[in-house]
């Protein structure tokens, strides 16, 4: 599917929409108390409901604040009236080994009709049991495998093969980039989606030799431009 830009920046996914290279937007609480979204639920909803509205007719991920398994199925439903392109992240499971989540994943998928990216995932087993789970969507941590001494790259080609074996709707995103390097590693891996964070996108685009080369043109054309004039 390609980029889904890490933001919850209204300035920052309207420059990337208008360049036509995001295919959609990941948010979580920690990017929105960065990018400034304070004044609780009602000003986050009108937050994401203004990114729905910009990258509609593509994703947005909103993910729930809560590891109780009623809550997290309330928030979903909830989450999922705001705008028909909102995902719902729900992590694999809770932060003390909970195993609740894929049962919630599985039940709003199947039976409320509410698109899922489940999240913080580690590893392909992982990815695999969230697929057979009906999630929508399969999220690695990659950055983050990668920073535990592993590459990811194993990991990502392994999902895709199960997923592909099994004829599993999931499409797998890989987050928590740390360097150019890793976007087309990624996709070149199996990768669907990679979440890149502006900063990251940017680099993508500027290259100092291409810098020089322009600036090289720009001087020729004035150049040519005097020698016409005479």
């Amino acid at each position: 599917m390609g980029i889904f830009l890490d933001s919850g920046s209204l300035q920052e996914v309207a420059k990337y929409m208008e360049m036509g290279i995001i295919r959609g937007v990941t948010t979580n609480p920690t990017i929105l108390l960065k990018d400034g979204v304070t004044g609780g639920l009602q000003a986050i909803k009108r937050r994401l409901i203004e990114i729905a509205e910009m990258v509609h007719p593509y994703p947005l991920s909103v993910e729930v604040t809560t590891n109780d398994k009623k809550e997290m199925t309330k928030q979903a439903r909830d989450f999922a009236t705001w705008a028909d392109n909102i995902v719902v992240k729900i992590p694999v499971h809770g932060p003390h080994g909970e195993l609740d989540n894929l049962e919630v994943v599985h039940l709003l998928e199947s039976r409320h009709k509410v698109h899922i990216n489940v999240t913080a995932m580690m590893n392909a087993q992982q990815c695999f049991l969230a697929a057979m789970a009906d999630a929508s969507y399969v999220s690695i941590f990659g950055g983050r495998v990668n920073d535990m001494g592993y590459n990811c790259i194993g990991e990502i080609s392994k999902a895709r093969r199960l997923i592909d074996a099994f004829h599993l709707k999931a499409k797998i995103i890989i987050g928590s980039s740390r360097e150019v390097l890793n976007i087309v590693e990624w996709f070149d891996a199996g990768a669907h989606i990679v979440t890149v964070v502006p900063k990251i996108l940017q680099k993508m685009i500027l290259h100092p030799y291409t810098k020089e080369t322009v600036q090289q043109f720009l001087e020729d054309a004035k150049k040519a431009d005097s020698l016409f004039k005479k």
